[in-house]
């Protein structure tokens, strides 16, 4: 934006998928679907004399998020209590960490709208508990506290990230990442998953970072991005005109399409952190760290490098493929039963992505589709083999396979779609199609080599698309090579 620089970092919760809570043994259910407080025990609702235990499932997903994101992971980390008064914690203060973080020092690399790559510094990532969930109606509110206490790993970036696409690019990638874990299954509308992003603005001629505001609970991608260009564009039109902004809690009202002010920022001196009495200091052995580590699954850029330096892909074909782990996981399948990968991957992303869009369908639901990764591969052996041409199994093979769920094969027995390679039967009928169509043969012979694609369409149409297009071209060719020398 000319002279004004955006300076984004964001924080990310992520709920951690273990089956019980973070200090207790409540079960975590769907925060959505459950009945409201049908989760809850003492130490949820904050009831006296409530003593926590780690859960260590936690601490371990935890663990294994901060390797994947590059951090090192301190000998020692401990839980802090960060107090304030919210009708959602019950408690009146909420388990966090503070000063001694599960994880530090990481990066994110991700891949920017040129084709260029950008390292996004990780500063921190710590363990805590999750807030209950205030629901907002006819003037009251109503509080669910199933969510309380559900396992909570926070993610703060460096400032690194300079615009909302950034943000989306930095988003997306971490999603990825968590959803490859298993550690998170990625659904945003849930809450599972909540992006908050700091905001300012730095003027080409600043020394130092100005004042920034905060958009909280941010509940798709979507929105966090359209709510940054916003904020931006606000914060550079106060300073344009002389004013200053404010530290600030901000909120993105999806409806009226702005930003409105929550309330005015708190300092980190105000949440009284101190040491957590009840929990001890955890020590994290360097063994565990390397078992952790061993076990890792393989992670979207080591996969995209994969693809590319095992099976000869593009670097933007493997980036499509690897961007969601089910997907990556479907083409990999259909690799392995000796498809062509370059054939897969572009059938993958061209015709099978245009019918689950058509369907809406999202790309991380690909496993659930009616074309199951050993049947998609059967129609690809198809046409590999010549079997049937591509235009056969775009229009015909594979809309039957969507809606039925029946095999490639049986599909082209049944309606006899196998492809023509005979070339007695196809020289038959380029013949018929060059007598019953004299006026282009003859335009052709006279020089006009143009009529040569009708003429090849004819034929195809002739032999209701069944024809072998290779060897269809080539028997018109030869034929027509016949004629002008006689």
């Amino acid at each position: 934006m000319g002279e004004w620089q955006t300076v984004i970092g964001l924080e990310v919760h992520v709920e951690m998928e273990t089956e019980s809570k973070m200090f207790s043994s409540c079960p975590v259910v769907d925060s959505v679907g459950a009945e409201p407080n049908s989760a809850v025990d003492a130490l949820s609702l904050g009831m006296p004399g409530t003593l926590p235990v780690i859960n260590i499932k936690a601490m371990e997903y935890g663990i294994m998020v901060g390797l994947a994101l590059n951090c090192e992971i301190p000998p020692i980390n401990q839980f802090a209590r960060k107090n304030y008064f919210y009708p959602d914690l019950p408690k009146g203060y909420q388990i966090s960490q503070y000063d001694r973080p599960l994880a530090v020092n990481g990066y994110i690399n991700i891949e920017l709208e040129d084709g260029s790559s950008k390292r996004i510094r990780v500063r921190r990532a710590h363990m805590e508990e999750d807030t209950g969930k205030l629901s907002h109606i006819m003037g009251g509110s109503l509080v669910d506290y199933n969510r309380a206490g559900v396992p909570l790993l926070e993610i703060v970036s460096e400032p690194d990230i300079n615009s909302a696409a950034e943000a989306e690019a930095y988003a997306r990638k971490l999603r990825s990442i968590l959803r490859y874990l298993g550690v998170n299954s990625g659904d945003m509308s849930k809450g599972l998953l909540r992006f908050e992003a700091n905001v300012s603005v730095l003027h080409e001629s600043d020394t130092e970072l100005r004042e920034r505001t905060e958009i909280k609970n941010l509940n798709s991608i979507r929105n966090m991005v359209k709510a940054i260009d916003y904020e931006v564009k606000r914060q550079i039109k106060l300073y344009s005109s002389g004013a200053t902004v404010k530290p600030a809690t901000l909120g993105w009202d999806e409806a009226a399409q702005k930003i409105t002010v929550q309330r005015y920022k708190e300092r980190a001196d105000e949440y009284r952190y101190f040491p957590e009495p009840d929990l001890p200091i955890v020590e994290v052995s360097r063994e565990l760290v390397a078992d952790i580590a061993a076990k890792l699954p393989a992670l979207p850029d080591e996969l995209q490098q994969r693809f590319v330096n095992e099976l000869g892909l593009s670097n933007y074909d493997s980036g499509v493929l690897t961007a969601e782990r089910a997907v990556a996981e479907y083409f990999q399948k259909i690799v392995e039963s000796g498809v062509d990968p370059k054939l897969t991957a572009n059938w993958l992303t061209t015709d099978l992505f245009r019918m689950m869009n058509k369907n809406e369908v999202e790309r991380e639901m690909i496993d659930g589709i009616p074309v199951s990764a050993e049947n998609f591969a059967s129609l690809l052996t198809l046409v590999q083999q010549g079997t049937i041409n591509q235009s056969t199994a775009r229009k015909k093979v594979l809309p039957e396979m969507w809606s039925s769920g029946t095999e490639a094969r049986a599909i082209v027995d049944e309606k006899g779609l196998a492809q023509i390679s005979d070339p007695t039967l196809i020289e038959a009928s380029v013949d018929k199609v060059l007598a019953e169509n004299d006026d282009m043969l003859q335009r052709y012979l006279g020089g006009n080599e143009k009529v040569l694609n009708a003429l090849f369409g004819k034929i195809m149409g002739a032999m209701r698309g069944k024809g072998d297009p290779s060897i269809v071209r080539r028997a018109l060719l030869d034929k027509l090579a016949e004629m002008k020398l006689d």
